[in-house]
């Protein structure tokens, strides 16, 4: 006779419990951009929406953000860190390449021997996260789980490429996800198409500095000195990619959830772009009474951080509220892409 395997026993459905965040205490704005590239604030400003940005001290690691924002989350959620059965983590900046950061996250947190692991998953790395801690709760794995976009993308700006060196910003965004008795995590619609993998990359892969060839690497015009890997971009293939594909992608999500743009509360974007979140509100025909996050102006492109700090400063300003529902959708480099709809902690 063959044995039979006794059916997982999660709860019926999921929620986002508390949110959490952190952004480095310096603040740049424009005008320190401006000293590497030759450009202006006004064209900073009406190509991308983006006037200031954090960027992390010494002190302010990955590690670092990470626990002061899951902190938050934690609190926020009125749990225990020690109730945390599983920690995620989507980074790009952490430049370990093995163990997992989130192994560190989880024990210096008190989260005991939760299971923990890191995703890369660019900028869509927060809902692929999400997605994963909604699947572990309902399949009974977990009972909460710490989903956590962290970067210091300061570390590869070149600050002399005048296409990218304004973009981006450095800081941490955490949620806590856990048992629900109804739903408020939707069917996420996520993907990837990857033949379009090198409109978004890394100047130089981490092997390439073993080659021996430096005429094969970047180098500083002015010191002859060997760069350290930095983010490159198409600006404009993305620019397009993102403006009339992912407007699709989160009307699928909207579909998906069953619910119409009318009923919707929040967008929450990823802060890419404000030309991008624009284009997406009118192609979404989002009413006028939907509160849209636009927290890039200030914060410019965290990556899979962007989206949990947008949504962690609407709600501590009051702009969104507890139970709003919410359209959430990321995506960047892979390309890679993830949208759901979530009621708001």
């Amino acid at each position: 006779m063959t044995a039979k395997i006794k059916p997982a026993q999660g709860s019926p459905y999921a929620r986002i419990l508390g949110v959490g965040g952190y952004r480095p205490t310096r603040v740049v704005p424009n005008e320190e951009i401006l000293k590497h590239i030759d450009s202006s604030d006004e064209w900073i400003r009406s190509r991308s929406g983006i006037a200031t940005r954090h960027w992390a001290g010494p002190e302010e690691t990955v590690a670092e953000m990470t626990l002061e924002a899951a902190g938050k989350a934690v609190a926020a959620a009125g749990i225990s860190a020690a109730q945390v059965g599983a920690v995620i983590i989507s980074t790009v900046s952490h430049f370990k390449q093995t163990p997992a950061i989130a192994t560190e996250i989880a024990d210096r947190m008190g989260a005991g021997k939760a299971a923990a692991f890191d995703i890369n998953a660019g900028c869509a790395g927060f809902g692929y996260g999400l997605t994963l801690a909604k699947g572990l709760i309902v399949e009974g794995s977990a009972e909460y789980v710490l989903v956590v976009g962290a970067e210091r993308l300061s570390d590869l700006t070149d600050l002399t490429d005048r296409s990218t060196a304004f973009l981006f910003g450095d800081g941490a965004g955490a949620v806590i996800v856990g048992p629900s008795d109804e739903p408020a995590i939707g069917p996420s619609v996520w993907g990837s198409e990857g033949d379009k993998r090198d409109v978004i990359s890394q100047t130089v892969p981490w092997d390439g500095y073993r080659i021996g060839d430096v005429s094969q690497l970047p180098l500083d015009e002015k010191t002859g000195e060997l760069k350290f890997p930095a983010l490159r971009q198409e600006g404009q293939t993305v620019f397009r990619w993102a403006v009339f594909e992912m407007a699709k992608v989160a009307q699928q999500a909207l579909d998906a959830a069953g619910i119409a743009a009318e009923d919707l509360d929040v967008f929450i974007p990823h802060q890419a772009n404000m030309r991008i979140i624009d284009s997406m509100v009118k192609t979404l025909k989002l009413p006028e009474h939907v509160t849209v996050a636009r927290d890039v102006e200030t914060t410019g492109n965290t990556s899979a951080a962007s989206i949990p700090l947008a949504m962690e400063r609407l709600l501590a300003t009051g702009k969104a509220k507890s139970g709003d529902t919410a359209l959430v959708i990321g995506f960047g480099a892979g390309l890679v892409y993830a949208a759901t709809v979530v009621t708001l902690p």
